[in-house]
């Protein structure tokens, strides 16, 4: 089945994996029981961990025939190289996944950062979103990767979740499905299955499942009108992957700390059997504390099977899992049949994506394939769009050149001039201050007294890191001078991260002007930059309510 296919019928993926299939039948009858089993697995693998670690990978793949891998931290090329050595140790093709919400930038050095899902849940357009989906389809292809594990479907309707966040599409559950679908539609269109998660909804919870398990004390009413909206919609226009999410619902399954991930009333009951839902159901990475605090090794891998789960990802132990999935087939707890079933629809999966005919990764122009000058466009494009005014007092923006008015321009989190510093001096004259984290009380008075001298202040806030954070990590004493600043002075305020961090500042809706960037992309930056200038109509919308002042659609 070629990609032009998936493109006229849009469950074509889903149809494909149910099928019966010559190729499939053939490599599945040259294979063991055990065989059958491990094709279920998809194991984590590092490009920067050296030559040890790809051993101890070859061996898995070699003695266990584990079906697939996952790629984290490194870089593209080293990725490539270290992808076809380990493609070529293995009897059947593995299948490649990583967790890439926002494209490959998220996971390796010297590719491109594309925005994450708060963001482009303030773009108005959801064809730009679909068009970030092929961009990262193309990525994956490039890279010689199949299985995208995004979108994120969470509808973020907590502001305190400490992980999903900025990594959902916002509060509303019609955003969320729409934005979803567009870059899911953008993958699956162009050959790449998409994996929706995390099955049955992430978004209101406190607790982080990496390291502990959320209980959502939620019945199926509550869930019905928000959290399982964005995945019947996906499910409905046949996304391939759905992941099951490490979260306790007492009220869908009441036994004791048990997550999603493992309980048959959630996955079977709801999932494959209320939503009829065909395609592949991934678990969430074995290894998280949301499982593992509660439930063994092996024991964990034979109950995510039970539930109804087709691929175990990131397990702890693979021959632990295989011993104990094979003493579940000898006491009746799982059937060879059942295994064999889910065997053969990872197998054609595999044939969907085209591993039947094979190949290497070619190396050469590899780096400048991933940085291709539409990518640049389709970036510059979200950015624009995202941006988000939300005050503009006597219609202080545009900005002009005033003869007498001395402009200070102060970048909170930089210890030198940053990108929308530079782009903004092209325009504009201004005199550059910093505010670094943890500034001594005396620098900060200093910096203090010279800031009150001037006529306006363009205030740009940057989080501790690439990523968007949670808290900005400034001190009391630093967030108490941008509060003074703002109640002072005429002060035009630029956000490039979380826009839930707006909270910090508890005199922010007195800004004259308060523009949120979500992120402290370069594109972004330049955007912001141009905007303040008057070269950009700003079209974004708040996609969650931040306090009484922000409210979800807010956006001028």
């Amino acid at each position: 089945m070629s990609p032009e296919d998936t493109i006229k019928y849009p469950n074509a993926l889903i149809t494909a994996l149910n099928r019966k299939n010559k190729w499939v039948d053939s490599v599945f009858r040259r294979m063991t029981p055990d065989e059958r089993i491990t094709q279920l697995m998809m194991i984590e693998v590092f490009s920067n961990q050296g030559a040890q670690h790809e051993e101890d990978v070859r061996l898995l793949i070699r003695r266990y025939k584990v079906g697939g891998l996952i790629f984290f931290q490194g870089g593209p090329i080293r990725q490539a190289k270290m992808t076809n050595r380990l493609q070529a140790a293995s009897k059947i093709p593995l299948w490649i996944g990583m967790d890439a919400e926002n494209g490959i930038g998220m996971r390796m050095d010297s590719a491109m950062q594309y925005p994450l899902p708060m963001l482009l849940g303030a773009i108005n357009n959801d064809s730009l979103i679909y068009q970030m989906g092929v961009e990262m389809g193309h990525e994956f292809t490039r890279m010689g990767m199949h299985v995208n594990f995004a979108p994120v479907v969470d509808v973020n309707n907590n502001p305190k979740n400490p992980i999903i966040s900025y990594r959902s599409f916002g509060e509303n559950k019609d955003d969320v499905s729409s934005k979803s679908l567009a870059q899911m539609m953008g993958m699956q269109d162009n050959g790449i299955i998409a994996v929706a998660k995390h099955f049955p909804g992430h978004g209101d919870t406190e607790v982080d499942s990496h390291l502990d398990l959320p209980v959502i004390p939620y019945g199926r009413n509550r869930l019905d009108s928000l959290e399982l909206h964005p995945f019947r919609h996906l499910i409905q226009s046949g996304v391939g992957g759905v992941m099951v999410g490490h979260i306790h619902l007492p009220k869908l399954d009441s036994t004791a700390n048990l997550p999603a991930t493992l309980s048959k009333p959630i996955v079977t009951g709801i999932l494959k059997k209320e939503f009829r839902y065909a395609g592949l159901i991934f678990t969430d990475a074995m290894v998280m504390k949301g499982v593992t605090k509660y439930f063994a090794p092996g024991e964990a891998e034979v109950m995510a099977l039970e539930a109804g789960n087709d691929v175990l990802e990131r397990l702890v132990n693979v021959p632990k899992a295989l011993a104990a999935i094979k003493a579940a087939i000898r006491q009746g707890r799982l059937s060879q049949k059942e295994i064999d079933r889910r065997c053969k629809k990872v197998l054609a999966a595999k044939y969907w994506l085209g591993l039947n005919k094979y190949k290497p990764i070619e190396i050469d122009s590899l780096y400048k394939d991933l940085h291709a000058p539409h990518a640049h466009v389709m970036l510059r494009n979200l950015a624009e769009g995202s941006l988000t005014l939300l005050q503009n007092k006597r219609k202080l923006i545009p900005l002009e050149e005033k003869k007498r008015r001395k402009v200070a321009s102060l970048a909170l989190g930089g210890n030198r001039s940053t990108f929308f510093q530079q782009k903004i001096k092209a325009s504009l004259t201004t005199t550059d201050f910093f505010l670094p984290r943890k500034t001594n009380k005396k620098d900060l008075e200093k910096l203090r007294k010279e800031l009150l001298k001037y006529d306006l202040l363009l205030i740009s806030i940057y989080g501790p890191s690439i990523r968007p954070s949670n808290n900005l990590g400034f001190t009391p004493e630093e967030r108490a001078l941008v509060n003074e600043l703002i109640r002072k002075k005429r002060c035009v305020v630029v956000l490039f991260d979380n826009a839930y961090t707006l909270n910090r500042f508890e005199n922010i809706h007195e800004a004259s002007a308060l523009l949120v960037g979500y992120q402290q992309l370069p594109a972004v930056q330049a955007a912001a930059a141009k905007l303040l200038i008057g070269e950009l109509t700003p079209q974004g919308k708040l996609p969650v309510t931040v306090n009484s002042h922000f409210k979800y659609g807010d956006g001028l």
